[in-house]
């Protein structure tokens, strides 16, 4: 009797729910696992706050929640309810699982007839201690009496995903997925960790770049993977509510900075594509500064900023991985196989969190997936970078030991050789030692004679410009030390072109030859110096000398070329000069330039004023 009336009582709700479909009833058996979501309703009214107000809450008012719901981002607070009826005849131990840690508040309402309603509340504002079960997910445990009808109220509040994955577990059940589910976590953290902390330290060791950014990478990726998988807010920091709503939008654009800089050194774009790179840093640098907005800004734009800048970046590397590829980069190959996994995931996700797709999957999964598979490629790709890294120091230390060899056995036979012409050297000692005298002897004597001939004007004999130029110098530093004064004179032969001209080329070069001794003879100290200056022109220094010892030196020069007897050919070959002088005392580098300079304006005076004189220089020549 019992069992029929059961059976009857179970066929009135049901049938109640059928024609009332706005008061959800489900009939529990022997099931370990149900999904609730589809039975659920929900009521979204921001006046509601107090569960007598939603029990009495017309029926039609309550809608049932549907795909798009769930993939709302910061939806105003909302009301759901669900009956559950016990269809066994012997009562059963179920827990409420709800598997998405990032709610922000949940009042949860147990209402059974006759007895008074149980109150609970949990979700990631409060500390985890506080949870009724210490679980990733948010659980609450009851007893399904038969023919007693269980209704469950629940405030919902959330920032993030309105998606309630809501799912009715046995103890036995629950144990398993639990497992499963750590199995799992443990695996992905597991091999994330190892990873991140496998690079860190051969970052540290070699002080490589590449795995620098890249165990920052690996291990921010592992922090935002255990923050969305609840991990973090149990095991890390249970007690600090306040940083769930702040870490993920600042732990996905600090992974996506060091994705970026470590993805430009993997990919070498450096040696590559200038433009490739200037990209990869600016956009680098753009997300970084999303680490310093995002916090401060409300958590739901912050995270469609996020999902955006995954989506962006993801895409951007991939199109510079395919190029790359395209151009025949070995790396860039493989990283463009590892990041297709993270841009499928990225894409997947981020159209869930747009509401562009629906999935009966939380939204971070696709992603999170994508991640550990790029994640784990990638330190197959960086394995391979440095291995051959490894095998190209291998090849240059191989090359270097050769070398050594080489210079070691080379070493050797001149050893060898050194020591059997020891004896031949000690005999040879003697006699090499008198024949190195005399032959230093004569190296010095020609180290004279070429030193001489470097300074010295091959055709004339007298010294050459550079010579002058370097005598010129040391003699301005001394007047200006002494304090005596310099004297400059620039010599040209008149009517030079004439001779060349009239007699031919080698009748000049003779009339060059015979004016240089003649200046050159008529030196009176040895201080004093002619040099060719250039072509036809002569230059002489005069040291120590005023402007009338130089005025009389020019003199007794002009008068010598005038008098002296040049024939060529039987021909007789007047010769003149005309003479431009300057002297004063130096003051500094400056007027040594100048000597030189007013001399020649002199000069060009005296050839003005009808050859075969001598002029000196005077303010009036600047005019």
């Amino acid at each position: 009797m019992n069992r029929f009336n059961t059976v009857i009582s179970l066929i009135f709700l049901l049938s109640l729910s059928y024609f009332a479909d706005a008061d959800p009833l489900l009939a529990v058996n022997d099931e370990q696992s149900i999904n609730l979501s589809p039975w659920l309703y929900y009521a979204q009214d921001s006046k509601l706050t107090q569960i007598d107000e939603v029990i009495n809450l017309n029926a039609s008012l309550w809608s049932r929640i549907d795909s798009t719901f769930n993939q709302r981002l910061a939806v105003d607070p909302f009301w759901i309810k669900i009956s559950l009826y016990n269809a066994t005849e012997h009562k059963i131990r179920r827990y409420l699982s709800l598997a998405n840690p990032h709610i922000d508040k949940i009042n949860l309402y147990h209402i059974q007839p006759g007895q008074a309603p149980i109150h609970i509340e949990m979700g990631d504002s409060y500390p985890f201690s506080q949870r009724p079960i210490a679980h990733n997910n948010f659980l609450y445990k009851f007893d399904l009496t038969p023919e007693v009808l269980h209704t469950f109220y629940a405030r919902i509040e959330t920032q993030g995903s309105a998606n309630l994955p809501l799912s009715l577990l046995s103890p036995e059940q629950l144990v398993k997925d639990t497992e499963t589910e750590s199995l799992y976590q443990g695996l992905q953290l597991g091999a994330l960790v190892a990873i991140g902390l496998f690079s860190l330290f051969i970052a540290l060791t070699t002080h490589s770049y590449s795995y620098s950014y890249y165990s920052g990478y690996v291990l921010s990726a592992t922090l935002l993977v255990a923050t969305l998988q609840g991990l973090s807010f149990r095991y890390i920091w249970p007690n600090f509510p306040l940083f769930e709503p702040i870490l993920i939008p600042l732990l996905i654009p600090i992974t996506l900075t060091f994705a970026l800089m470590f993805s430009e050194k993997v990919l070498q774009l450096k040696y590559h594509n200038l433009r490739m790179l200037r990209i990869c840093r600016y956009s680098a640098a753009t997300v970084f500064c999303l680490t310093l907005v995002t916090p401060f800004i409300h958590y739901s734009v912050a995270l469609k900023i996020n999902i955006v800048a995954v989506l962006i970046t993801t895409l951007l590397l991939m199109v510079i991985a395919l190029t790359l590829s395209l151009r025949g980069h070995k790396l860039a190959r493989l990283y463009t196989i590892a990041w297709s996994g993270m841009l499928t995931g990225a894409l997947v996700t981020s159209m869930m969190y747009l509401g562009m797709l629906h999935l009966p999957i939380m939204h971070q999964t696709p992603i999170m997936i994508g991640l550990s598979f790029e994640i784990i490629f990638m330190a197959a790709v960086l394995a391979i970078r440095y291995n051959d890294e490894r095998k190209a120091k291998l090849k240059i230390q191989q090359e270097a030991l050769k070398q050594a060899q080489r210079l070691r056995q080379s070493k050797e036979d001149a050893l060898k050789i050194e020591a059997n012409s020891n004896e031949r050297l000690e005999q040879m000692v003697q006699e090499r030692t008198l024949e190195l005298e005399i032959a230093l002897r004569e190296l010095n004597e020609a180290n004279q004679k070429l030193t001489e001939q470097n300074t010295v004007d091959s055709l004339t004999g007298v010294k050459n410009r550079a010579a002058f130029d370097k005598r010129l110098l040391a003699e301005g530093r001394l007047s200006r030390r002494q304090q005596t004064p310099l004297a400059v004179l620039m010599i040209d032969i008149d009517r030079f072109k004439a001779i060349n001209d009239t007699y031919g080329h080698l009748a000049g070069d003779h009339a060059l030859k015979i004016i240089a001794q003649a200046l050159k003879q008529n030196l009176r100290r040895p201080s004093d110096l002619v040099s060719r200056f250039g072509g036809e022109e002569f230059a002489m220094i005069l040291p120590n000398t005023s402007l009338e010892g130089a005025l009389t030196v020019a003199e007794s020069m002009r008068e010598t070329v005038f008098q002296l007897p040049l024939s060529w050919e039987r021909n007789t070959i007047p010769l003149t000069i005309s003479v431009g002088l300057y002297a004063e005392v130096i003051t500094d580098d400056q007027d040594i330039n100048s000597l030189v300079d007013r001399a020649d304006k002199a000069l060009y005076r005296a050839k003005n004023d009808g050859r075969n004189r001598v002029c000196v220089y005077t303010p009036e020549l600047e005019k």
